[in-house]
């Protein structure tokens, strides 16, 4: 008998998929516990934008109608925001899709992908499936991306490279400086691909808004696609709605390639209301700082290394991260174990409400102590 394995890319039947944080139903269904806190998948402990919700409910009868396919006038509304042309916006089912789109066009067997070490599992699927190699390069001390090794490490087959800012799993950002020098030694044939997810939440004065360089790029010479999401901030991660800002020739290709209506209905509405509820930002912002400094004091209390974090969620030294992870499932608190990522000592927290926070610390202490 044929094996599909035998008629698709070398290596893609060897992936394993990506693993998302555990669903609170499916605890609650094998561990018979009430309500767990669900801190494994990075997202807004406040809910989704009031706005977004409203505008959602007011969309609900027109669902038989198909979205508009081209997102015109929320393409528009991100283009004036950014100041830009709404034909430099591509809209994505999630930066996820864009991830895999801008693979798929860009790598083929015999071409690399520069990533760093432990970064978005993603980056490594995307490229794997377009037949592509991937070119891992360690970070540095204390976490953080060497740019300066990333660009040493481009070679005459490299055509993208993916740079996550703030990092996940560790929540580490390069600074400004660095990438003004790793842009100066990226040749104009690499894609330079810089994944801002998380970007809202970085306090450092020094973090390279990378929108900001396409401005200065005034002869369009370098390559470089920025990507956003509302997932995040926004709290619309079951949307999956995201963005790329890019030079008019990518976005034009990756409208070549995606699939039609890739953004439904009511992801379109919700995102152009939630784009304008500044409230609901402010509060998220005040939920993460003030839970972020508690979770670092306790960690420190309890001995525990971390990586200081500009995102929403810290990546935290337990040990045995994967038998911390199922311990902690049993007490009722859902964390992400690090294994995929290359870390098997660690497990990454997202921040969450002050009380699933609580939560986490004195779950935490008591599977520690035994």
């Amino acid at each position: 008998m044929i094996k599909a394995d035998d008629l698709v890319l070398p290596g893609v039947a060897a992936l394993h998929p990506y693993e998302p944080g555990k669903p609170i139903e499916e605890v609650q269904r094998e561990l018979g516990i009430g309500e767990p806190a669900k801190l494994a998948s990075n997202e807004n402990p406040v809910g989704p934008s009031p706005k977004a919700v409203a505008a959602i409910r007011g969309a609900l009868g027109d669902l038989h109608r198909y979205p508009d396919g081209s997102s015109w006038t929320l393409r528009h509304k991100i283009a004036a925001k950014h100041q830009v042309s709404p034909d430099r916006i591509f809209m994505g089912s999630g930066s996820c899709e864009i991830l895999n789109l801008l693979a798929y066009l860009f790598l083929r067997p015999g071409l690399n992908a520069v990533i760093a070490e432990h970064s978005f599992v993603i980056y490594q699927l995307a490229i794997a499936a377009s037949g592509g190699a991937a070119k891992e390069i360690p970070l540095g001390e204390g976490y953080v991306f060497d740019l300066d090794a990333m660009a040493a490490a481009i070679d005459d087959n490299t055509r993208l490279v993916f740079l996550g800012n703030p990092n996940n799993p560790t929540g580490t950002i390069y600074r400004r400086a660095e990438w003004r020098r790793f842009l100066e030694r990226v040749p104009e044939r690499v894609v330079i691909v810089a994944d801002e997810a998380y970007f809202e939440f970085v306090r450092d004065p020094e973090y390279p808004d990378s929108l900001q360089d396409h401005e200065k790029d005034h002869d369009g010479r370098r390559m470089l696609v920025t990507l956003r999401t509302f997932s995040k901030i926004f709290g619309l991660a079951g949307l999956r709605v995201g963005y790329a800002v890019a030079r008019e020739d990518i976005t034009r290709l990756l409208n070549n390639v995606r699939q039609p209506f890739n953004i439904t209905s009511l992801g379109l509405v919700a995102v152009e209301a939630g784009m304008d509820d500044h409230e609901h930002v402010r509060r998220t912002l005040e939920v993460n700082a003030e839970g972020m400094a508690y979770l670092e004091g306790e960690f420190r209390r309890l001995g525990l290394p971390f990586v200081p974090s500009q995102a929403n969620f810290i990546l935290v030294e337990v040990g045995e991260g994967r038998t911390v992870y199922e311990r902690l499932l049993r007490e009722g608190v859902i964390v992400r174990p690090m294994n995929g990522y290359g870390l098997p000592r660690h497990v990454r927290a997202s921040v969450g409400l002050r009380e699933e926070n609580r939560r986490l610390v004195a779950a935490l202490e008591r599977v520690l102590r035994s």
